[in-house]
């Protein structure tokens, strides 16, 4: 059987894709807070493209859950409400749980001693460390165990749930004691695949997602609550 597409030269990587994958970008590692107006003309400007591909790139990441968009009206970086953040954070656990279960009996030596360096290096950060350091660090962890796991499919949904606004509003809020909770799962969490304790691996690897969701859906429904106050207030 002879190429689908035989004789056409290969595709280049287009403005829209570039500017997506930016705009996403900037998104995650909260540059562009929840909430935030997105328009097509500051975007295209700063990013030094035309309007039409903005516009394209803006419509990727409205079916990726990252924009909320309506006929007529600019658009906007999607803000979750809190029932929204219980349920994705509570597929996160059960996804991620599964994900250091099965880790506990694919883990070779070299993602033990990537695992136990993260650990290393995120104990080393505090609160006030840059919050993209403290994601970027967060990340290396939960995909190191990912690529363990062994299941591209499964690696595919829990990034599909991680990738949302979710991991960088959570460090927002994080005090230093929330903060060394988290370091301190990241290290029981490698304890117990360093022991191919598969059962203890899943628990505190839920336990740690379920306290980010603790910590993110409390200070969503604080700030909420304070913006009812004002607007009665006035």
């Amino acid at each position: 059987m002879g190429k689908i597409f035989d004789g056409h030269p290969p595709l280049a990587r287009t403005a829209s894709s570039t500017a997506a994958e930016m705009i996403r970008k900037a998104i995650v590692d909260g540059r562009l807070a929840p909430g935030q107006r997105l328009t097509e003309e500051r975007l295209a400007k700063e990013l030094g493209i035309s309007r039409t591909p903005v516009r394209e790139a803006l419509k990727v990441l409205q079916s990726e859950g990252l924009v909320d968009a309506a006929p007529n009206r600019s658009a906007t970086v999607r803000a979750y409400e809190p029932g929204d953040l219980e349920d994705m954070y509570q597929l996160r656990a059960l996804l991620e749980g599964y994900a250091a279960r099965r880790a506990a009996s694919g883990l070779t030596d070299e993602q033990l001693l990537a695992l136990r360096a993260s650990c290393e290096r995120f104990e080393a950060m505090s609160a006030d460390d840059d919050l993209r350091e403290l994601v970027r660090e967060n990340f290396v962890f939960h995909n190191t165990i990912l690529e363990a796991a062994g299941s591209g499919r499964l690696a595919g949904m829990v990034r599909q749930v991680v990738e949302l606004p979710l991991v960088y509003k959570s460090y927002v809020w994080y005090s230093p004691e929330q903060t060394r909770i988290s370091q301190h799962y990241h290290r029981q969490i490698t304890r117990a695949l360093e022991r191919r304790d598969a059962e203890r691996a899943e628990l505190v690897m839920k336990e740690h997602v379920l306290e980010a969701r603790d910590v993110l859906v409390g200070h969503v429904e604080e700030e909420q609550a304070r913006a009812r106050d004002e607007v009665e207030q006035t």
